[in-house]
């Protein structure tokens, strides 16, 4: 292990990239060396020293990418220390309020279980119809979900300093 931090992301429309790379920035502001990288860039975590992970969420899942990359490096996840983040709900107000209670995908608890995965986030997503399809929109029409920008880059940044206080505990 090299002392790196990969935050690893799953993303369709870029959302979720931008909110891996404010994470990554608060790491990379409290004196950590990382990694911001798309699931599908990384072929090894056997040589960061901590993962996070997050995905986009739809419909209450996770990408299919960011569950492949849970399942083919549960081991190496569960010998490191490892935090998980899902972004997708649109809206005001706490994100797992608006999801009503929802902050992590059933069919991944156990794997997080098994990582001992250190915390779990929901944050804000945004819903851009102009990049939607039109099966998206109808969806998106259908369950009347609010459309905009509803990020919290404040709440993400913050978040990322607790991982990075939490590392530096450990020592580095």
């Amino acid at each position: 292990m090299d002392g790196r931090v990969l935050v690893a992301y799953a993303t369709k429309y870029g959302a979720t990239q931008e909110i891996a790379a404010a994470i990554g920035n608060a790491l990379t502001s409290a004196g950590l060396k990382v990694d911001v990288l798309q699931v599908d860039r990384v072929k090894d975590v056997s040589t960061y020293r901590a993962v996070v992970l997050g995905s986009a969420v739809y419909v209450g899942q996770w990408r299919k990418e960011a569950v492949a990359f849970l399942v083919k490096h549960e081991q190496a996840l569960s010998e490191r220390p490892v935090w998980l983040f899902s972004s997708g709900p649109s809206g005001k107000g706490d994100p797992v309020q608006l999801t009503s209670g929802w902050k992590f995908p059933e069919a991944q608890k156990p794997i997080a279980e098994r990582i001992h995965a250190r915390d779990t986030a929901l944050f804000h997503g945004a819903l851009d119809p102009e990049k939607l399809n039109l099966p998206e929109k109808l969806i998106l029409k259908g369950v009347k979900a609010p459309i905009g920008d509803f990020r919290d880059f404040e709440a993400v940044r913050a978040w990322g300093q607790s991982i990075a206080a939490a590392l530096k505990q450990q020592g580095g």
